[in-house]
């Protein structure tokens, strides 16, 4: 199975940046319309930064707008390489209920990504919006290679988080992670990818070609997605 990807391209990191918070503004704006309320799953990273302070820009009911990160690094509230640190800074003064799924960093990361499922448990299901970044090694949320690769893809259906452990461990952040599983992506009720650069654009090209055989994590999350998926990308 594999759904249909639309590719979206832009001349600039600005103008990328732009059409994400639009999209993201539209999503939101129609769960509320819906619902009373929108539950969304950002990516952490440098690429979508640009895209969540033109967000936080928006005149939205915020106050209706929980955001989770689509994955964490197991690190104190506060640290530089805590995801919901940075989405805290930006959206939290706006008035949206940004849920930290790691509350403080533990030593058992399987126990990490247990309390984070049960947290996410207590959320609105299926996510309104999951926005990915994608990896130079293909992994996407924290869906790496490593041992705990198959449990992310192929857990029970019910496990929308876990606790993850690269391997290797990435050098620019080289500690375990609790990480959405492909079932908590897969589900959500709109499915985005940012992403930048020429390498990563061929990495997911590949790994859409290869589906559900693909070595990349990103291929094996895509090929299980039956809605339409976006993906915006800027050289």
């Amino acid at each position: 199975m594999m759904t249909e990807i639309e590719w979206w391209e832009y001349d600039d990191a600005d103008e990328l940046a732009e059409a994400i918070a639009g999209d993201v503004q539209f999503v939101i704006e129609s769960a509320i319309d819906a619902r009373g309320s929108a539950v969304i799953a950002l990516a952490g990273g440098k690429t979508p930064l640009p895209a969540y302070e033109k967000l936080a820009k928006a005149k939205l009911d915020w106050k209706r707008v929980t955001i989770v990160p689509t994955d964490e690094r197991i690190v104190p509230l506060g640290d530089p390489l805590s995801n919901v640190t940075a989405l805290g800074r930006t959206f939290i003064p706006k008035g949206a209920r940004v849920i930290p799924v790691v509350p403080k960093a533990v030593p058992d990361y399987k126990a990490a990504g247990r309390s984070a499922d049960a947290l996410l448990g207590d959320l609105h299901w299926p996510l309104d919006l999951c926005l990915l970044g994608v990896g130079g090694d293909g992994h996407t949320a924290s869906i790496f290679p490593g041992p705990d690769l198959d449990e992310a893809l192929n857990g029970p259906k019910e496990r929308r988080a876990l606790g993850v452990m690269p391997d290797p461990l990435p050098p620019e952040a080289p500690v375990a992670r609790v990480s959405l599983s492909r079932q908590g992506i897969v589900t959500a009720r709109a499915l985005m990818i940012a992403v930048t650069g020429k390498e990563k654009r061929k990495v997911i090209e590949d790994a859409i070609k290869e589906g559900a055989g693909s070595p990349y994590p990103i291929g094996r999350v895509l090929a299980e997605v039956e809605l339409p998926v976006d993906i915006h990308w800027a050289a």
